[in-house]
Parts: C-alpha cells; structure tokens; sequence
C-alpha cells in the first residue's frame, strides 16, 4: 500500500521562504516521477511541479524561478523549497505519486502567505 505525508507548511510573510517535505513508502521511490499539487479555496488543484526518476524538473509558469523541487532517493523523500512567496501562493500543497495506474495522495500541508 502506498502512503504518502507531506510536512513544512506553515504561515509565512510575502517574500519569504518555506520547504515542503514528502515521504512515499510502498514503492520502490526511484523509479516513479513525484508530483507537487496544490489547492487554493475555491480554485481547482493544480499541478505546482513535478520531478521524474531521471531527475528532470518541470514547474507551472507562476512558480518558475521562486520555486525548486528535488528528490532523496535514500530516503524516499521529496521536497518543494518555496522561496520569494506571493500571497497567490496560499493553498494547501499535496504531494502525488501515480502507482499502477492508481493516484496516491497525502492529506495535504497548508501554506498560508500573509503579512
């Protein structure tokens, strides 16, 4: 069984900075792209980055030069490093891993930017 648990959110003042941790167990982690989604109220999720097995990264436009993402695959883990924080950015951030065909989900760690 896959499980997935995203931790660092927290509220912070615009421009500031915040890193978002992921742990997925129940797969072999280096093969599998993890994904960074996040949920504004009111708003569709969206995909915020992504990072491959081969360590290629891709990020929405919004977040291109403020964000990083990157992987540990010692320790299955995956991380979101937030820097130059709009309030645009408020939302809660998922972390998402595809196994088999099958979506996994943590519950989610709020990210509130505000002064």
């Amino acid at each position: 069984q896959v499980h997935v648990v995203e931790s660092g959110g927290g509220l912070v003042q615009p421009g500031g900075s915040l890193r978002l941790s992921c742990t997925a167990s129940g797969i072999n982690f280096r093969l599998y792209t993890m994904n960074w989604y996040r949920q504004a109220p009111g708003e569709q999720r969206e995909l915020v980055a992504n990072i491959t097995s081969a360590e290629v990264t891709n990020y929405v436009d919004s977040v291109k030069g403020r964000f990083t993402i990157s992987r540990d695959n010692i320790k299955n883990m995956v991380f979101l490093q937030m820097n130059s924080l709009k309030p645009e950015d408020t939302a809660v951030y998922y972390c998402h891993v595809r196994f088999r065909g099958v979506p996994s989900w943590g519950q989610g760690t709020q990210v509130t930017v505000s002064s």
